[in-house]
């Protein structure tokens, strides 16, 4: 498969990309999403592969900070066997994804577009949105500006938007942010995350349990030309919009969300996971005490076993 642009702004064929199937499995293509293009990993119900039919619930699946598509590979396999057409794209700027310019193209409302266009492209009305870190701060951003597209809400390791502005308010919050405020620095972390061959990200995943090839298959994203500023330019574009007071007024999310929690995360207190009761009613909060930050690997069949019971769910 060809490499997307990295500027998003070259000509695009208006015709859906072709299916291929590769040797992890998985189902990919290209969708032009609106204003960029995402690379797509896909995992379909068996006898489904050419046309997916109607009664397949949709499961979008978000990835955080530095991952790709791939950290959810054991989620859309446990979904594709359940009769879900689960979908996991590399989100902006990421791996094969566009890799638009300028940090203002990083801005919350934008990568909660590109999902909205997502599902449009797929040809749904609406979805189920299952986020991871960044990923999950683009969920709560999409329940936000696009509630009627919105089925579900499934969150991992990250708290509500409010939760974590004020969460960031007490000594030990921002002890464990430090990394928040130093990616604001022009430069300095591009180089540092990047020297060693991303000797900083190999000890990062290393300390929570990552086997070594997993460790690779991260690094080897990582390495494609213009990941490392643009997963960055989330940071940024966040923290800017906070500092100007351009913060989205938050809105009630009226679907059930479930929330998912690694208590043995490094970075986000576990204290901070209950949503405010105002804007998430219908919340409901699952510890899992011996799971680091990133859950969906290192609890990967409680973690299937809780968003397949939560997808099952009608009404």
């Amino acid at each position: 498969m060809s490499q997307p642009s990295t500027n998003g702004a070259s000509a695009r064929d208006p015709r859906p990309a072709p299916l291929e199937r590769r040797e992890d499995g998985f189902l990919h293509r290209v969708v032009d999403v609106g204003q960029v293009r995402l690379h797509v990993a896909e995992a379909r119900p068996e006898g489904m592969e050419a046309e997916v039919s109607d009664a397949a619930p949709l499961v979008v699946f978000l990835h955080g900070f530095p991952e790709l598509w791939w950290s959810w590979r054991r989620q859309l396999d446990a979904m594709a066997k359940a009769g879900v057409w689960a979908v996991a794209p590399d989100m902006r700027g990421y791996n094969e994804s566009d890799k638009p310019r300028g940090t203002s193209a990083y801005e919350v409302e934008k990568l909660a577009g590109d999902v909205a266009g997502l599902i449009r492209a797929l040809g749904r009305a609406k979805a189920i949105v299952v986020g991871h870190d960044w990923g999950a701060m683009v969920a709560w951003a999409f329940a936000n500006e696009y509630p009627e597209m919105l089925e579900r809400l499934a969150i991992l390791n990250v708290p509500h938007p409010l939760a974590m502005m004020r969460g960031l308010r007490r000594p030990a919050q921002l002890k464990k942010s430090w990394y928040i405020f130093f990616f604001q620095l022009p430069l300095l972390p591009e180089r540092l995350m990047a020297r060693g061959d991303f000797a900083m990200i190999r000890k990062m995943f290393r300390e929570d349990g990552f086997p070594d090839d997993d460790i690779e298959r991260y690094v080897a994203a990582l390495r494609v030309p213009g990941v490392v500023p643009a997963a960055l330019a989330y940071y940024r574009a966040s923290m800017r919009r906070v500092l100007t007071g351009r913060v989205p007024k938050m809105r009630a999310i009226d679907q059930d969300v479930l929330v998912i929690w690694g208590d043995q995360d490094r970075a986000l207190g576990s204290e901070m996971a209950e949503p405010p009761k105002r804007f998430v009613p219908r919340a409901r909060v699952v510890h899992i005490p011996d799971a680091t930050h990133w859950v969906q690997n290192a609890a990967p069949e409680r973690v299937n076993e809780l968003l397949l019971d939560f997808v099952a769910k009608r009404g």
